[in-house]
């Protein structure tokens, strides 16, 4: 795969400071370790390690990377290494692809309470699929989630919603079957969307009463009991977002998914189209629209780029892939062999039961890419820090 020409690193080096220093006393410490972890992404900074062909000699330097979840250039080795754990984890039947939506109402409220909103979502996303799926009137049975939250729309705007990977079936109350849903349709999308609706405006109320969101700017008049009862009345009679697409065509498709999906940042780095004094160009989806006229371009200033691709950054340990039901971790390597037993189903040869395998993080080990001269196999001779890894020095691996 080619290196995209363009990068978000390119914005923040070329416009990142001198918007640092503007913007000083609206910008989060986590937003400043996230522009610098991408400013710095594999280069000198961060150390690397000479590379020789031991075919033709040729000599190359690789850059470490940052690792950061939002940076644009890491988050493929975290989704490969995340997929290996998932591939022995699926289930041979349909699996069902779910979106919830947060009211633009309530955007505001999230972006100033990130931790507990989007908190929040999850607990509510969950609920409402795991409650509807055990009511005998629907399903009547214990089913299995995968949750990953996105807080983007195509235009980098803040658009919180949470996409659901659900198997098209799940466990009977007593444990003795496996119960399959209906061809192509897992629950009413009509019944979920209610449902959603009235756990997220309860929960949202209970973390008001208790003193637990803050309120910013425009927002601050939120604060009095009565004004924030008002605002969120208007949404419990309106019906909420809920988008369930139809069911993969089976487990490859599912993976070809979630690669695309569990991992993505607010915006790649191959979307972007150009960088200039005044704008950075970018391509984006305009759903709305059909076939050419989908894609489309657009232009902001490298002021309002920054701004909103930095609205996306998640607080510090917030888990953005979470799994609930059947796949919860407590219990999932257990449930999952019961799930194949019901199913009759051999388990995976490669199965991996260590939890600690579905972190979103992964190391900077890897194989090496070829030769770029002849083909041949890349050794690494030497490694180095850079200035902002450890202190500096060089670390002879191959005397030869």
């Amino acid at each position: 795969m080619s290196r995209p020409k363009l990068e978000v690193a390119d914005v923040f080096r070329r416009f990142g400071a001198g918007w640092r220093a503007a913007n000083e006393a609206h910008i989060s410490l986590a937003q400043r370790r996230v522009m610098t972890a991408i400013e710095i992404c594999r280069t000198a900074a961060l150390g690397g390690h000479v590379e020789r062909c031991q075919d033709c000699a040729h000599t190359r330097i690789a850059y470490n990377s940052c690792r950061n979840r939002h940076c644009p250039k890491c988050q493929w080795r975290a989704a490969e290494a995340w997929l290996e754990a998932r591939k022995a984890e699926l289930l041979p039947v349909p699996y069902f692809h779910i979106v919830f939506t947060l009211p633009a109402v309530l955007r505001p409220i999230a972006y100033q309470n990130k931790a507990k909103v989007y908190g929040l979502l999850f607990t509510a996303v969950a609920e409402t699929l795991t409650t509807i799926a055990a009511d005998p009137k629907h399903l009547g049975a214990d089913i299995g989630v995968t949750a990953v939250l996105h807080t983007w729309g195509q235009q980098l705007d803040h658009h919180p919603h949470i996409h659901c990977i659900v198997p098209g079936g799940g466990i009977s109350p007593d444990g003795d079957r496996w119960v399959r849903c209906r061809p192509n349709f897992l629950v009413s999308v009509r019944v979920l969307s209610a449902l959603f609706r009235r756990l997220f405006l309860t929960g949202l109320a209970k973390l008001h009463a208790a003193g637990e969101l803050q309120f910013f700017g425009d927002s601050i008049d939120l604060e009095e009991a009565a004004t924030f009862k008002a605002h969120v009345a208007r949404l419990a009679s309106k019906k909420w977002v809920v988008y369930a697409k139809r069911p993969f065509a089976g487990p490859d498709q599912v993976l070809a998914y979630l690669a695309r999906y569990t991992h993505r940042v607010a915006i790649s780095n191959r979307r972007l189209v150009e960088i200039g004094d005044e704008h950075v160009g970018f391509r984006w989806k305009d759903y709305r629209e059909d076939g050419s006229h989908r894609s489309k371009m657009m232009r902001l200033a490298p002021e309002e780029f920054m701004r909103r691709f930095l609205l996306h950054v998640l607080p510090d340990g917030f888990h953005r892939i979470r799994h609930y039901g059947l796949f919860a971790n407590g219990h999932r390597a257990d449930k999952l062999a019961l799930c194949r037993r019901l199913l009759d189903v051999p388990a995976p040869a490669n199965s991996c039961d260590d939890e600690h395998d579905c972190r979103e993080t992964v190391d900077d080990h890897r194989e090496q890419p070829p030769c770029p001269c002849c083909g041949g196999n890349m050794r690494v001779i030497e490694s180095f820090d850079g200035p902002m890894s450890r202190p500096y020095h060089v670390r002879r691996l191959d005397s030869s």
